[in-house]
C-alpha cells in the first residue's frame, strides 16, 4: 500500500510538473464526461416531462378513435379519417361497459375566435360535462358547462390559457364576455387550468363548448345514428380494469357497428399506458444516442492520453534506466506509468463530472425540470475513465517496462 501511494504521489507530481500539457491532454476526457452526463440528464428530463404531460391528459385513459377511410383500391387514409363514431356509441359504452367509470365524446374543428379587436385560430372542442372528469380538466376561473346547457345547446364556452393570452385577456377579466366563433356569440363562463404541451400539441390552445352546440351551430355534421364525433375518451374504473374496459368497448362497438370477421374494425382503441411506454422507448433511444455520441469524446481523450504517455516515456528514458540500474523491476516501471495514465484520466474525469453536473443543473433550471443529475451516469463515467487509463496507458507502460536498462542509461 505504501508503494502504491508513493507511485500515485509520483504520478501526481509528474502531472503538476507539466500543468498545461496535462490539462490539454485531459481536455478530451473532460469534454467527453461532461457531455455524457449532460446529455443523459437532458434525455431523462425530456422523458420524465413527456411522461408527466401524457399522464396529465387524465387517469386510466383509453382513446377510441374513428377508423380509416379507404380510397380507391386498398389505400387507407389513416385512422380518424372516417366518421364512424357517434354520441350514441359513447352513451352505450357508459351504460353497458362495467369497467368504465366515465365517457367523454369529442368533436373538434379549428376556427377563428374573435374578441373585440383581437382574434386567434384555435381548436374548438365540443364535448359533455364528463370531459372535465375523464380528461382531468378543472376550471381555473368560472365553471364548467352543465347537463342542462348541453341539452339546450347553449352558446357557452371555456377558454384555454393560450387562447386567453392570444386574445389579450386575463383569466378573470374574460369571464362573462362574449367571443365570436363563425359569427356566433358565445358567453365565456370559465377558463381552463394550465396543462402544458404534449408533443407538438398545446393542450391550452383550445376552446370547450357543449357537444350539441358544436354539432348544430359550427360543424353541422350528423351521422345516420346521431351526432358524429371524432373520438371518445374513456376512463377506466382502476388501472387494473383498463384491459377489461378495452375488451368490453371493442365487443360493444363491434355489435353496434355490425362488424363480423373477416371485416376489420372501423375504430381504433389506444391505451394511455401504451402511449407512455412508446414515449419512454423513444426517449430511451434518444438518450442512448446522445450518450453514445458524447462517449466518442472519451475515446478521443483516451487516444490523447496514450499519445502523451508515449512522449513521456521517450522523455524519461534515462530516468527509467537509472531506476532499473538501482533495482527497479519491470513490473515496478509498468505500474508507475500505468498509474500515471490512470491518474491523468481520473483527474480529467473528476473535472468533467464537475462541469457535467453544472451543465445538468443549468439544463434543469432552463427547462424547469426536476429530473436532477443523472448520478448513475456520473458513476459509470468515472469507472470508464479508469478503464481508459488502463487501456490507453497499457501500451506506453509496457513499452517503458521493456526498455533495455543499458540502452536507456546511454540515452540523452
Amino acid at each position: 500500500m505504501a508503494s502504491l501511494l508513493e507511485m500515485v504521489a509520483l504520478a501526481w507530481g509528474s502531472l503538476l510538473a507539466n500543468r498545461l500539457r496535462s490539462l490539454l491532454t485531459m481536455l478530451g476526457v473532460i469534454i467527453g464526461i461532461a457531455a455524457v452526463i449532460a446529455m443523459v440528464t437532458l434525455g431523462r428530463g425530456a422523458q420524465l416531462q413527456t411522461e408527466s404531460q401524457l399522464k396529465s391528459l387524465g387517469s386510466n385513459l383509453l382513446f377510441v378513435q374513428s377508423g380509416a377511410a379507404v380510397g380507391a383500391g386498398p389505400a387507407s387514409r389513416g385512422a380518424g379519417s372516417a366518421t364512424t363514431l357517434t354520441w350514441d356509441d359513447a352513451r352505450a359504452i357508459a351504460a353497458a361497459a362495467p369497467a368504465v367509470a366515465a365517457v367523454a365524446p369529442a368533436l373538434s374543428q379549428r376556427n377563428q375566435v374573435v374578441l373585440a379587436d383581437r382574434n386567434t385560430n384555435t381548436s374548438i372542442v365540443g364535448s359533455t360535462p364528463d370531459y372535465a372528469l375523464v380528461r382531468d380538466v378543472l376550471p381555473l376561473t368560472g365553471r364548467f358547462f352543465n347537463g342542462a346547457e348541453l341539452q339546450q345547446g347553449a352558446r357557452v364556452a371555456l377558454l384555454g390559457q393560450t387562447v386567453v393570452d392570444s386574445l389579450g385577456q386575463t383569466a378573470e377579466g374574460v369571464l362573462g364576455r362574449d367571443v365570436r366563433i363563425r359569427g356566433e356569440a358565445f358567453r365565456v363562463i370559465g377558463t381552463l387550468e394550465f396543462k402544458g404541451s404534449t408533443g407538438f400539441r398545446d393542450q391550452d390552445d383550445q376552446v370547450l363548448i357543449p357537444l350539441t352546440t358544436m354539432a348544430a351551430r359550427l360543424v353541422g355534421v350528423n351521422a345516420t345514428a346521431g351526432i358524429a364525433v371524432d373520438s371518445i375518451a374513456v376512463s377506466a374504473r382502476t388501472p387494473a380494469a383498463m384491459a377489461a374496459a378495452e375488451y368490453q368497448i371493442t365487443n360493444l362497438l363491434r355489435l353496434r357497428h355490425r362488424i363480423v370477421p373477416p371485416r376489420e374494425d372501423d375504430f381504433l382503441i389506444r391505451n394511455q399506458a401504451d402511449l407512455v411506454s412508446a414515449s419512454n422507448s423513444v426517449a430511451g433511444i434518444f438518450t442512448a444516442l446522445l450518450g453514445g455520441s458524447a462517449a466518442i469524446s472519451l475515446l478521443v481523450g483516451g487516444i490523447g492520453i496514450m499519445n502523451i504517455m508515449l512522449v513521456s516515456v521517450s522523455e524519461r528514458t534515462r530516468e527509467i534506466g537509472i531506476r532499473r540500474a538501482i533495482g527497479a523491476r519491470q513490473s515496478d516501471i509498468l505500474r508507475q506509468f500505468l498509474i500515471e495514465a490512470m491518474v491523468l484520466s481520473l483527474a480529467g474525469g473528476i473535472l468533467g463530472v464537475l462541469l457535467g453536473v453544472g451543465a445538468s443543473l443549468a439544463i434543469n433550471a432552463a427547462f424547469g425540470w426536476s429530473a436532477g443529475v443523472a448520478m448513475d451516469a456520473v458513476g459509470w463515467s468515472l469507472g470508464f475513465c479508469l478503464l481508459i487509463g488502463v487501456f490507453f496507458g497499457g501500451y506506453p507502460a509496457r513499452k517503458a517496462a521493456r526498455l533495455d536498462p543499458m540502452a536507456a542509461l546511454r540515452s540523452e
